[in-house]
């Protein structure tokens, strides 16, 4: 016998979105991990890495409280942030600045924000081809 399905909770702020609490969470280890970069990259990896990971998180937020097509946008840019992170680790890992296991939970945390951001965006995309142009 299954166990029956709980009601997802109403979503009354962004920050109820499952989807925002996991972004920043990669905001904080993000940087964690930059913190054992070399000092020369402070300006570098450090600063695009660590504004990448803001922007996915913050996106979310603001996209939350505007309208469907703004939602939607901003939901793209972080998807957007996600790609760069990952680029960005990727690299980090192959100058030797992060090692592959500090490396691997940042890259499963983007795959997995960015699928939680799939759905949503589908459904905006949905949404909006329902609604009638003014």
């Amino acid at each position: 016998m299954s166990a029956p399905m709980q009601a997802a909770a109403p979503v009354l702020s962004y920050r109820d979105l499952r989807v925002w609490q996991q972004a920043m969470d990669l905001v904080e280890a993000t940087y964690r991990a930059t913190k054992q970069f070399p000092a020369a990259e402070r300006y570098g990896l450090v600063t695009q890495l660590r504004r990448a990971a803001v922007s996915v998180a913050s996106n979310i937020a603001e996209g939350h409280a505007r309208s469907l097509g703004d939602y939607l946008r901003h939901l793209l840019v972080s998807s957007g942030s996600l790609t760069e992170m990952e680029t960005q680790i990727v690299l980090s890992t192959r100058l030797g600045f992060l090692q592959a296991a500090d490396a691997d939970p940042l890259l499963q945390s983007c795959d997995q924000i960015g699928r939680m951001l799939s759905g949503p965006r589908k459904s905006l995309r949905a949404r909006r081809s329902r609604t009638p142009s003014p």
